[in-house]
């Protein structure tokens, strides 16, 4: 009984560590930005600019409040913008109200898309929510593990456990992250929404390595 407990109380604990590790970024759909620097690094290893950065973020507060104040509690959207293409999650209770979900976001300002991924149906439940978060918190570390990948140029969304993954990535880099997020356990299904770039302009845009201090 006591080490049922006390694993209990690690899982529990184990939520708010993720919303750290996440950047910021881990909501109810345990959206995560996946990588191991915060701040300045991690800016500056993200393969969108810096001003289309501010700009996903200012979509996701702008739809979130109209979402909130239009449709209410009566709906469980959670909104995560990548690059302006925007990712809706959640669910409603009628057509209406996903298909108006939609139609509030695409008028958000510098929206470039929006994929509906919302179900109709029941709404989710806590333990369903922090379920996903604990998904998203394993697949942040397999990403993190593979050695041929940069960690940081995934986002990824968690609900129901279905797992919708975004980023500027290359063929080779989606293929080998999908690969390993479906072999992460809980995960029911995994759904690609990637901006496919080339080799070529993934090693134009990389970060240069620091040139080494001159000796004297």
């Amino acid at each position: 009984m006591q080490v049922n407990r006390t694993r209990r109380l690690r899982q529990l604990a184990l939520i708010p560590l993720l919303a750290t590790l996440g950047g910021g970024l881990l909501s109810a759909c345990a959206p995560l930005m996946v990588g191991g620097m915060v701040g300045t690094a991690m800016v500056a290893t993200d393969r969108r600019t810096s001003g289309t950065q501010v700009e996903d973020q200012g979509i996701e507060l702008k739809a979130g409040k109209r979402l909130a104040d239009k449709l209410g509690d009566r709906v469980h959207i959670s909104v995560n913008s990548y690059n302006r293409q925007v990712l809706l999650t959640g669910e409603t209770r009628t057509e209406e109200d996903k298909a108006e979900a939609e139609r509030i976001v695409a008028e958000v300002e510098n929206v470039g898309r929006v994929v509906n991924e919302v179900q109709v149906g029941f709404i989710s439940s806590l333990s369903s929510r922090s379920n996903d978060v604990l998904v998203a918190g394993k697949i942040k570390a397999s990403l993190v593990d593979a050695r041929d990948l940069i960690s940081n140029a995934f986002y990824v969304v968690v609900e129901r456990g279905e797992v919708f993954m975004l980023g500027r990535v290359t063929e080779r880099e989606a293929h080998r992250a999908t690969e390993i997020a479906r072999g992460v356990s809980g995960v029911k299904k995994v759904v690609r929404l990637f901006e496919i770039i080339s080799e070529e302009e993934l090693a134009r845009t990389a970060p240069k390595p620091p040139k080494p201090s001159e000796s004297r």
